[in-house]
């Protein structure tokens, strides 16, 4: 990996200044272990397995739009300062540079650890081009196994911790996957109707995604978009148009009063804002669950 090292001068101002959240300024274990997590639920997987061991810095701020992210000079600071940076290559196009360009610790990419081999398990077409892994709850535990063996290699003294609260956490998100299996089993309805493309891993639970605006949260429908979504709503009688947190609802909303649906929320859970600050992944991922057995029938 190429690593081109952060200007002295910026690195230094960030760190006199108080702007670098991180207590130690270099790679190392003398102030605890380090981790620098591009976005929250990698975050709440670094949370979780390292425990009180790891000192964990979101490099997206709570309300912020992780797809959006170019970061800072404190950000950057982060990365290099950090003993471990996870990361989903080509989820946050910046902080592949960033960590190309600056990680001097270990790094972790979820994107070499998700496996689709659930869908192929159960005759669905896999979401390839879907960064949104974390919304199958097994794939998120295959995570944190990853996250607690590199762990245990950056800090070998703790290693048996790491690994026993990765275990913790897979049992908590198997049971999540549980109660998704079983909610979503025998619904009215499998169709959703949601604002952008970040659902497609819930397609395991026999769900059929229908998406407003595709994989990019900024982008527009077209008039034969719109036209298609709502002969689809009436049709087969979709009663609830989900927009979704982070996002104007706008086109969400619109679509719903066009079709006389009811607008409701589902959060892709790539953060946290202010209404959701006192949640968790698991909380907010049973909070989907009860909305999409409310919306199908289930």
């Amino acid at each position: 990996m190429k690593r081109v090292a952060l200007p002295a001068l910026l690195v230094s101002a960030s760190l006199v200044s108080g702007c670098a959240a991180f207590t130690d300024d270099s790679v190392g274990l003398d102030n605890g272990v380090q981790v620098a997590a591009a976005f929250y639920p990698l975050a709440f997987v670094a949370e979780r397995v390292g425990g009180d061991h790891v000192e964990v810095e979101n490099l997206t701020a709570p309300g912020g739009e992780p797809h959006d992210l170019e970061p800072t000079v404190r950000e950057t600071a982060e990365v290099a300062q950090a003993d471990l940076v996870l990361y989903e290559r080509g989820f946050q196009p910046a902080v592949d540079d960033t960590v190309d360009e600056n990680a001097e610790g270990e790094v972790l990419d979820a994107a070499d650890v998700v496996s689709l081999v659930p869908f192929r398990e159960h005759g669905v077409d896999s979401p390839e081009d879907d960064p949104h892994f974390w919304q199958d709850p097994l794939l998120l535990a295959d995570v944190a196994d990853a996250v607690a063996e590199r762990l245990a290699d950056v800090d070998p003294s703790n290693a048996a911790d790491y690994r026993a609260n990765a275990a913790d956490l897979r049992g908590d998100l198997e049971a999540l996957d549980r109660s998704y299996a079983s909610g979503l089993a025998g619904c009215e309805r499998d169709t959703v109707v949601v604002s952008h493309d970040a659902f497609g891993y819930l397609q395991r639970y026999g769900l059929r995604m229908e998406t407003i605006l595709g994989l990019s949260p900024d982008s527009e429908p077209t008039p034969a978009d719109l036209q298609h979504l709502q002969e689809l709503i009436r049709t087969e009688g979709v009663t609830t148009v989900f927009s979704e947190s982070l996002v104007s609802p706008a086109v969400a909303e619109q679509l719903a009063h066009d079709t006389g649906a009811r607008s409701a929320v589902l959060d892709p859970i790539e953060g946290l804002t202010d209404e959701t600050a006192d949640e968790d992944y698991l909380s907010l991922m049973r909070a989907n669950l009860a909305a999409l057995e409310e919306a199908n029938g289930c």
